[in-house]
């Protein structure tokens, strides 16, 4: 669809997000943000309701996610702007409707920090207990504002050095998975394809109950397409990096968790499901038990900062599209040309959030918001891509209609305590679109995109 490019007057004048980012810096943000060691934490809940299928649902929740990442990636090319799946909707469809996405998306972003200070403060007092939670509390809440705020390039190396940690542990995990898997005897060919299939336990309905849950253990991609105004050809890089994402984290996690149920088999219960991973790798090599705990703790510290990176440059989406209070939301420090009254904004709220909700609602409450993101996306990208052209091609139609099914089904089955907040939630942010309008008779939105060259 048209759209209205600002004068080049304004371009000159006003500090704005600059291009820095590689293929490469993309990629390694949405690795931080999902967490190379992403299926880790719901190991012992997969393989409970999947009866041990963990890496069958894993590689089913791949392909279902991979839909979804194509339709965000082919809307980032043709809209490369900072709002994302707000500014996708809101395009394609329907300003109103792309600000009540764009309203979902922000609880999403804004809780995901908040899970992540809660949970590494939490196992950082577990190290450390004679600092009480609140102190660790302010200090990831702090630490996590100050890295966000010197700027994106900043940010992309602390990235760079997350993935070398947890890419080290997780390579001493293959090993130690090794050696005691063929250090070990067991039952020949079988005992090799039985994480895939076995028969004794196959349950087909358990299985894509399971997948359920594991297809959530990939949300975050989308924060890759609202660095699109920080990234170096975002038409060609934004597509690429999210499906690349996608991939990389759907078969490292498969290799994580077939191995997983090599040294610990379905048959054998877990001593606690909600830590399964930490007894499998202590049983494969004991001092793994606290190295994969520490591990987790950096994986959730750089998902928490790169999470907040993403709900900055949403909110300054929605600013200067005049969703939100331009005069807030909508600006860039000139000099390390980011959005730092987002960053501190969404930095304080996550603080706060800390000490009031817990963590097990937080999860829950951040999959109400991205799931409603999806299906608004894939529907954009099918509109866009299908409806719209005049040549009907089956590669424009199969990946959003697939995606959008995928999300609904899952959105469906969210618990009610999250459903209910969520709609408190989407309520208020209506209600805000009403006042702000005028009961929705004045614009809601302006959609006006910056220039691809900074």
């Amino acid at each position: 669809m048209a759209t209205t490019p600002g004068t080049t007057a304004n371009t000159a004048s006003t500090p704005h997000l600059r291009r820095t980012l590689t293929l490469a810096d993309l990629i390694l943000y949405g690795v931080i943000v999902i967490q190379p060691v992403a299926p880790m934490s719901v190991f012992g809940v997969l393989s409970d309701r999947g009866r041990g299928h963990v890496v069958t649902t894993i590689l089913i929740a791949m392909v279902a996610m991979l839909a979804t990442a194509i339709s965000y990636g082919r809307m980032a090319r043709a809209y490369p702007s900072a709002g994302s799946a707000f500014t996708y909707v809101g395009q394609e469809i329907n300003p109103a409707l792309g600000f009540v996405t764009g309203w979902s998306m922000v609880m999403d972003y804004m809780l995901n920090p908040m899970i992540c200070i809660i949970w590494c403060s939490q196992q950082a007092h577990v190290f450390a207990p004679a600092i009480p939670y609140w102190g660790w509390a302010i200090f990831f809440g702090v630490l996590f504002t100050f890295l966000n705020i010197q700027g994106i390039k900043t940010s992309a190396r602390v990235n760079t050095l997350l993935a070398v940690g947890m890419g080290a542990v997780v390579a001493v995990f293959f090993v130690a998975a090794a050696r005691y898997i063929f250090g070990n005897p067991h039952d020949g060919a079988a005992f090799f394809t039985r994480p895939f299939y076995d028969p004794e336990l196959w349950n087909s309905k358990l299985v894509l109950g399971a997948t359920s849950v594991a297809v959530l253990s990939y949300i975050g991609f989308d924060g890759i397409s609202t660095l699109s105004e920080e990234a170096e050809n975002p038409r060609r890089n934004i597509l690429l990096a999210t499906v690349l994402t996608c991939l990389v984290i759907g078969i490292l996690s498969s290799l994580e968790v077939y191995a997983a149920q090599l040294i610990w088999p379905a048959s054998q219960p877990f001593p606690n499901s909600d830590t399964a991973f930490t007894y499998v790798a202590g049983r494969a090599w004991a001092p793994l038990f606290a190295v994969v705990g520490f591990t987790l703790l950096v994986a959730n510290f750089g998902s928490g900062m790169g999470a907040q990176i993403g709900a900055a440059r949403l909110l300054y989406g929605m600013g200067r599209s005049q969703a939100l209070p331009q005069k807030f939301f909508g600006v860039v420090d000139p000099k390390h040309h980011v959005p730092r009254n987002n960053v501190l904004f969404v930095g304080a709220v996550a603080l706060i959030g800390a000490f009031i909700i817990s963590y097990a609602l937080g999860a829950e409450m951040l999959n109400f918001g991205a799931l409603i993101a999806f299906m608004g996306v894939n529907v954009a990208a099918f509109l866009r891509y299908y409806v719209r052209e005049s040549e009907k091609k089956m590669w424009n139609l199969i990946p959003p209609i697939f995606g959008f099914v995928i999300c609904l089904i899952l959105w469906l089955n969210l618990s009610w305590p999250a459903k209910v907040a969520g709609a408190i939630w989407m309520g208020v942010g209506i209600a805000f679109g009403a006042w702000k309008t005028r009961g929705f008779r004045g614009d809601l939105v302006n959609f006006d995109l910056p220039p691809e060259e900074a």
